[in-house]
């Protein structure tokens, strides 16, 4: 079944009217693409912005965010560790241990700037399992959150010397000797243009010569710094894109990016069109965003702000079009719930999506996760519904055995002194499921879920409300419930 992206609005600044009001449903919207989604304290706070304003504010905020501090061993090579093999070994998975909890608190916490900075890990992909060095990792990352919003010319040319990339790609053995075609290719078919998009295998080839040299390692002493090394570059002369001359890796950047600028800029906007809008592309938005990014000099916030500002990304059409991966399915959950973050729990969630192909660190192969709706397969879709129960579960226990938080929320949600369950029932599933849901049956069975064993009569005299004792029970169960359906997957 073919998939059609129905939206009509431009890409023109979204000005809220009857037709596209500006109000919980859209700053929710809102925020599940700009960032993780958000707790009902900052969706009330965000109603009371014009959401052009409120745009421009979380931009900013993630531009200006500071990079996650250094870590004592963000330099170290392997005789900084200790002697002992065992010991060596347990350093440096703590470290990887750390990093990852880290990163999982900036992507969960940070908004836009780490929302960023891990659409761009599932782009300029490496694997530590290829290079398994803790310093090589934090420097890569580093590169990540530093670039998230900023240059992106600046970007390829510090991504393709980083180690990690070095290794990963097989750039450190590429010398005028022995040429090594294999980062030349990535860097055109996955990072820069596309597949077959204005390149030939001549241009591969020659630019592999001209990006030879970044070889000097010390083979005694791992995971330091990989510097230039002038006699195992090609000094000859190559063609690239039809310009001849003595290129090296700096000149082979300044021509990809003068030569091919309609290209890249289409091709990256459409990336980041599927993965913040809708999987099925608007064709002559991506050309408008890509002319905006080309006139702004390669700055990726320009592209940003005109997207999330347009009545284009507001438009009903794509309200729950996106099939989140798992970490970001839970920690949308998190945030949403409104629990509190801990670090032990994020890590968790980590570890648990490294078992259904999520690995922080290690996409799938260079081409990254394919995303959307190879999340879910017929052994994902239960692990998702059980997580949403377990994580209720644990903050039943770290939470004095209650589920305050979830009265809290529903109460939010609609109000302490509601003594209607069908309205209760109705604003938490609306609230958890972009779209709703499609048919009145649908609402009817959450609404017996949600009731659970609570007499009727209870109901029918008004009797029953929120502060009940058994009322967050009935939330869970509610949330269980929304948890197995189709729609729940959808942000």
């Amino acid at each position: 079944m073919p998939f059609i992206n129905c939206a009509e609005a431009t890409l023109g600044t979204y000005v809220p009217n009857l037709d596209m009001p500006w109000d919980k449903n859209r700053a929710l919207h809102l925020a599940r693409r700009i960032g993780l989604g958000a707790s009902m304290t900052d969706l009330n706070n965000a109603l009371n912005q014009a959401p052009d304003s409120l745009v421009d504010s979380l931009i900013d905020i993630a531009v200006n965010l500071p990079l996650a501090p250094e870590p004592e061993w963000a330099f170290w090579q392997l005789s900084d560790y200790s002697p002992i093999e065992s010991e060596r070994n347990q350093q440096i998975v703590d470290q990887y241990t750390i990093w990852n909890i880290r990163w999982l608190n900036d992507i969960k916490n940070n908004g836009l700037r780490d929302r960023m900075s891990w659409f761009w890990h599932n782009h300029f992909v490496t694997r530590l399992e290829s290079y398994a060095c803790p310093s090589w990792m934090y420097q890569y990352h580093k590169l990540l959150q530093q670039h998230a919003l900023g240059n992106f010319k600046d970007f390829v040319y510090d991504m393709g010397i980083t180690p990690a990339m070095l290794i990963f790609l097989n750039n450190i053995q590429n010398t005028q000797f022995d040429t090594n075609e294999n980062y030349a290719r990535e860097l055109y078919e996955l990072f820069t243009l596309g597949v077959d998009n204005g390149y030939t295998q001549m241009d591969i080839t020659e630019t592999a010569r001209a990006i030879t040299g970044w070889s000097g390692i010390d083979v005694n002493d791992l995971c330091g710094t990989v510097e230039f090394v002038a006699a195992f570059w090609d000094a000859g002369e190559k063609t690239i894109f039809g310009q001849t001359g003595n290129w090296g890796y700096q000149d082979v950047i300044d021509i990809l990016f003068e030569q091919r600028a309609l290209e890249i800029s289409e091709y990256i906007c459409g990336k980041i069109y599927r993965h913040f809008v809708n999987p099925k592309e608007d064709e002559q938005i991506i050309v408008e965003l890509a002319e905006v990014f080309r006139n702004n000099n390669w700055e990726i916030a320009p592209v940003m702000r005109t997207l999330f500002k347009s009545a284009h990304f507001f438009d009903e059409a794509h309200i729950g079009t996106v099939i989140p991966g798992h970490i970001e399915y839970f920690f949308m959950f998190l945030n949403e719930v409104g629990y509190e973050n801990i670090d032990e729990l994020n890590y968790f969630i980590g570890i648990s999506a490294d078992e259904f192909d999520q690995r922080m660190f290690n996409p799938t192969d260079v081409s990254g996760w394919p995303g959307n709706r190879n999340w879910i397969t017929s052994s994902t879709l239960p692990y998702r519904w059980e997580g949403i129960q377990n994580i209720m579960a644990y903050f039943y226990q770290v939470q004095n055995m209650t589920l305050e938080p979830l009265r809290e929320l529903a109460i939010a949600l609609s109000s302490s002194s509601e003594t209607d369950p069908s309205i209760v029932s109705r604003a938490v599933i609306d609230h958890f499921l972009p779209k709703g849901l499609q048919f009145d049956i649908e609402y009817e069975e959450a609404l017996k879920v949600f009731k659970a064993e609570v007499p009727e009569n209870y109901f029918e005299n008004g009797q029953w409300n929120l502060n009940w004792e058994y009322a967050p029970a009935q939330v869970y169960l509610l949330l269980v419930h929304l948890a197995t359906l189709p729609e729940f997957q959808l942000k």
